[in-house]
């Protein structure tokens, strides 16, 4: 028998286990239940169906972890038995004691075919357990020694095969061997004389690349001396420049201060001399309010200075302030 047979074994114990113990578990809370109730009080009906789901509980509990450990190949020992012999016993007595109690001997023997039925079950069934997991132990045991026959056959032979491709190997490469050495030293010979040649090759190209090295060198050193020269030519101009740009900055700062105070006497020449009588010349009286203005002045005191109404001296003052705004002459 093979793994897939025993697994097929194995599934139908399983599927048929169960089976019985789902039948003989409805069986038993549907014959358990009314005689619960019977015997208890009004008010706790509701209660009666937990007793069985409790005893059936426990079967399948039995059942199931009888099947674990079968399949393991271990043992619980007493305590499992006596759960599962007193589980049985239990579901017997609560499903025959109503026909009992009437002394109804057919009902007892009807009742009594679940109860009997899932005991010799659980029995029957973890003594298949037992014996399917023995004899699958030793059919591992017959093939991993098959297996491990086979492997140090296969070894033996691997081993036979590599100690000849070994020696015809070793004869081969002596031979070999031999061959290379003899190569070796006709190769050597050959590189040793090529070795002169390339020395002698590679002294003349050293001189060679020393004298043109030497030259670059003496190249770079004169270039490096021209672009020294040249950049602090460029430096000196670039000073030359910039001190007369500061001489020229300086003149011109110079003559703004001359302009500045010639023109700041101008104004006050024009403003000193007090409140005109009449109106000036439009050219007078337009200088004095640009004085004013500059001075900051009012609008009504630079009227008084040059005799022109206010308003034509306020469009003036717009005039300085705004000098590109298009502005309406007053008279």
């Amino acid at each position: 028998m093979n793994a897939v047979q025993i697994r097929s074994a194995e599934r139908a114990l399983s599927v048929g286990t169960w089976l019985i113990v789902s039948g003989a578990m409805l069986y038993s809370i549907l014959t358990v239940t009314p005689l619960a109730a019977a015997h208890t009080p009004h008010k706790w009906d509701w209660t009666a169906p937990i007793l069985p789901l409790v005893v059936d509980a426990a079967v399948v509990i039995v059942v199931r972890l009888d099947a674990v450990l079968a399949r393991l190949g271990g043992n619980g020992g007493r305590w499992p038995i006596a759960l599962r012999w007193m589980t049985g016993c239990m579901t017997l007595a609560l499903n025959v004691a109503d026909s009992a109690l009437k002394n109804d001997l057919v009902g007892v023997a009807v009742h009594a075919v679940a109860p009997l039925l899932l005991i010799v079950t659980a029995e029957t069934g973890l003594a298949y357990r037992r014996a399917i997991t023995a004899a699958v132990l030793a059919l591992e045991a017959k093939q991993q020694a098959e297996r491990e026959a086979r492997e140090r056959a296969a070894t033996e032979r691997r081993e036979e095969a590599a100690r000849r491709l070994r020696e015809e190997r070793e004869h081969a490469a002596a031979l070999v061997r031999e061959q290379r050495e003899h190569e070796a030293r006709m190769a050597r010979e050959q590189a040793e004389r090529e070795a002169a040649v390339r020395r002698d090759e590679r002294e003349r190209e050293q001189a060679r690349e020393q004298a043109e090295r030497e030259a670059r060198e003496r190249r770079e050193r004169e270039r490096e001396q021209l672009q020294m020269e040249r950049e602090r030519r460029e430096r000196e101009a670039a000073e030359r420049a910039v001190q007369a740009q500061r001489e020229r900055a300086e003149r011109e700062r110079r003559e703004q201060v001359k302009r500045e105070e010639r023109a700041a006497r101008e104004r006050a020449a024009l403003l000193s001399a007090g409140p005109a009588s009449d109106k000036l010349p439009e050219g007078d009286a337009r200088a004095i309010v640009a004085a004013a203005h500059a001075e900051g002045m009012p609008v009504r005191t630079a009227a008084e200075l040059c005799g022109w109404s206010v308003g034509w001296v306020s469009t003036r003052y717009a005039e300085l302030r705004h000098p590109n705004a298009p502005v309406e002459a007053v008279a």
